[in-house]
C-alpha cells in the first residue's frame, strides 16, 4: 500500500488506463472489465482491476494537472510494478483541422510547467510517447475504422489564464491540443523505464468555441477507451 493508493501487492495489473476523472474510471470498470474489483478509493480517486478479453487490466483516476498525475503514476510505477500506462483524457483542440470529439495520439508533449525545468536543472526535456504503444494504438484505430491524428500536444499548468489567446503561439508551431497531464506521464515513465501513451478526445475547441457537456466527457468518449484497452493487452 502506498501513501495515496490503497491497493495491496498484486491487486494492480501491469497494464493500466489512466483517466483524469475517477468516475470515468468507474464507467470503464463497469462497462468494459469482467470481474472488476475496486482496489482504492482514497480521496475518492478510484481504481479498479478486472479482465479485458481474458487479460488483467487496471484503470485508475489521476485527478487534474501535472502535480496530481505525478503522484499517482510515481506510486504506480515504483510501488506496484505497472509497466504500461495509457492516459485516456480530454483536451482542447487548437487547430482548425480538428473537430470536437476527434481523437489525438500524443506523440510528444510540450509544456509551460516548471516541473521539468526544476527536475533537469534549467535544461529542456522532450517528453515523448513510447513508440510501440503509439504504433499499436494507431493500428488498432485503423483496424476499427476510427480516425486519429498523431502529433504534439501541450500540457499546461493553468486551466484559466490571464491571456485568453496564449494558445495561439502553440498552434502556430503545429501543436494540436491543450491538456494538463501528458508531459509528466511521459517524463516519469521514462525515469522508471516504463511504457506510456496518451489518447485524447477533443472535448472543446479554442478556435470555434464549441464544447461538450461534463456528462459526455465522463461516459460518452468510448472510442478512445476501446483503443486504449486493445492497446493495453496487445
Amino acid at each position: 500500500m502506498s501513501i495515496h493508493i490503497a491497493a495491496k501487492p498484486g491487486e494492480i495489473a501491469e497494464a493500466i488506463l489512466l483517466p483524469g476523472d475517477p468516475l470515468r474510471a468507474k464507467f470503464i470498470a463497469e462497462n468494459y472489465l469482467e470481474n472488476a474489483k475496486e482496489y482504492t478509493s482514497v480521496r475518492n480517486i478510484l481504481g479498479f482491476t478486472g479482465n479485458y478479453k481474458g487479460k488483467p487490466v487496471s484503470v485508475q483516476g489521476t485527478g487534474m494537472g501535472i502535480p496530481s498525475i505525478s503522484i499517482y503514476i510515481y506510486e504506480l510505477f515504483r510501488d506496484y510494478g505497472v509497466k504500461r500506462a495509457i492516459r485516456i483524457g480530454t483536451a482542447g483542440a487548437i487547430q482548425e483541422s480538428l473537430k470536437v470529439r476527434d481523437m489525438v495520439l500524443a506523440m510528444s508533449a510540450s509544456s509551460d510547467s516548471a516541473v521539468n525545468i526544476r527536475r533537469f536543472g534549467g535544461h529542456c526535456y522532450a517528453p515523448t510517447a513510447t513508440w510501440s504503444l503509439l504504433k499499436t494504438a494507431w493500428d488498432v484505430a485503423k483496424t476499427k475504422g476510427m480516425e486519429v491524428t498523431v502529433g504534439n500536444i501541450v500540457s499546461e499548468d493553468l486551466f484559466y489564464t490571464d491571456d485568453p489567446e496564449e494558445w495561439k503561439s502553440w498552434a502556430k508551431y503545429g501543436s494540436l491540443a491543450l491538456e494538463m497531464e501528458t508531459a509528466e506521464l511521459y517524463t516519469v515513465a521514462a525515469k522508471f523505464g516504463r511504457e506510456a501513451l496518451a489518447i485524447l478526445t477533443m472535448s472543446d475547441h479554442l478556435v470555434t468555441g464549441e464544447i461538450t457537456t461534463a456528462e459526455e466527457r465522463q461516459t460518452a468518449f468510448t472510442r478512445m477507451m476501446e483503443i486504449a484497452l486493445e492497446t493495453a493487452i496487445s
